[in-house]
C-alpha cells in the first residue's frame, strides 16, 4: 500500500487522527516514540532551518531534503508536509509534489495565500482570487498519484470562509483545512458546508483557535488534527531554562538521574532506535 493510501485509510477510520509537528530529526525521533504520524510544519522548519519566522523564506529544495531524511529514518510514519503556497508558481508546486511523492511523503497541504504570506494564525493574511488558487490546486491534483492533498484556505472574511470551504470540498482534494478558526461554532459551520469531505484542524499554542482535545474534535466531526509546534515550543522553553540554570550554576552541569534523566545514554538510545527502524523497514511501502 502506498504512503498516501495508508494515510487516507487512517483518516477514514473513526476518531480524529493526530499528526505531530516536527522541526528536525531529533524532534522527529522523540515524536515517533509517541505518535505514528508527523506533520512537517512550515513554522517549525523556517524556525529551525533558517532561524526566521514563517513568512515565506522556505526554499523548496531544503524542504525536499528534510523530508527525504525523515522518510529514510521513519519508514512507517505518516508524513504530511506543509508546502505553503506551492512556492508561488503552479509549475513549481507540481514539481515539488512529484518529488515529495517519489521520496515517500504521505501528503501535502497547499494554501491559498498570496505573497507576502503569513503564519496561518497571524494577522495580515491575504488570499489569492479563488479562481487562481483553484487552477493551482487542480494542477497539483492532476500531478499527484496517490498522495493525500489537503486544500487550505486562509480566508478571514466570514462569507468568504464558507464560500471557499464549500468550493474546495467540491474538488478532488482529499481533506479541507480552514486555518485560524476562532470558535467551536465556526468549526461546526465549516463542517456543515464541506459535507462528507474530511476536515482538518490546526492547533498551535497561542494561536487563534480554541484548545480542544481529540475527543472534542471527533465529536465536532474533525477527521485530522495537526499539532504544528508542541515540540518546537517545548524545546524553546526547556533550552532557555537549562541554559539559565547553567549560568546560575557557574557552568556546572546538573546531575542526571540514571533512570529517568536525559543524558548521553538516553540520547544515544533514542537515536539507536532509528537504526533499528531502518533495519526492520519493508523494502518499499510505495511498491
Amino acid at each position: 500500500m502506498t504512503y498516501g493510501n495508508k494515510l487516507r485509510q487512517r483518516i477514514a477510520a473513526p476518531g480524529t487522527t493526530p499528526l505531530i509537528g516536527v522541526y528536525d530529526m531529533y524532534s522527529a525521533s522523540i515524536a515517533a516514540d509517541h505518535y505514528d504520524g508527523m506533520f512537517v510544519s512550515g513554522f517549525g522548519f523556517a524556525a529551525s532551518h533558517y532561524g526566521l519566522p514563517d513568512i515565506g523564506f522556505i526554499a523548496w529544495p531544503d524542504m525536499l531534503a528534510f523530508v527525504q531524511r525523515l522518510r529514510g529514518a521513519f519508514p512507517q510514519q505518516h508524513l504530511l508536509v506543509d508546502i505553503d503556497d506551492g512556492y508561488v508558481d503552479p509549475e513549481v508546486a507540481c514539481h515539488v509534489v512529484e518529488a515529495l511523492e517519489r521520496i515517500g511523503a504521505s501528503g501535502v497541504i497547499l494554501e491559498d495565500q498570496k505573497r507576502p504570506r503569513r503564519c496561518g494564525h497571524a494577522d495580515g493574511k491575504q488570499v489569492l482570487p479563488l479562481s487562481e488558487y483553484l487552477a493551482k490546486l487542480e494542477m497539483v491534483l492532476a500531478t499527484r498519484r496517490d498522495m493525500v492533498v489537503v486544500a487550505r484556505t486562509d480566508a478571514t472574511d466570514e462569507h468568504d470562509i464558507l464560500r471557499r470551504a464549500a468550493t474546495l470540498a467540491a474538488t478532488d482534494a482529499d481533506v479541507i483545512l480552514v486555518d485560524g478558526v476562532r470558535t467551536v461554532e465556526w468549526i461546526r459551520r465549516i463542517r456543515d458546508v464541506v459535507g462528507d469531505k474530511p476536515l482538518l484542524f490546526n492547533q498551535i499554542a497561542g494561536g487563534k483557535s480554541p484548545r480542544l482535545s481529540l475527543g472534542e474534535l471527533s465529536d465536532l466531526g474533525v477527521d485530522v488534527a495537526i499539532y504544528s509546534t508542541p515540540c518546537l515550543f517545548a524545546a524553546h522553553a526547556a533550552m532557555d531554562s537549562a541554559l539559565a540554570d547553567l549560568k546560575r550554576a557557574d557552568g556546572r552541569l546538573p546531575e542526571v538521574d540514571a533512570a529517568s534523566g536525559v543524558g548521553v545514554r538516553a540520547s544515544t538510545e533514542l537515536l539507536e532506535r532509528n537504526i533499528a527502524r531502518l533495519r526492520t523497514a519493508p523494502e518499499s511501502v510505495n511498491a
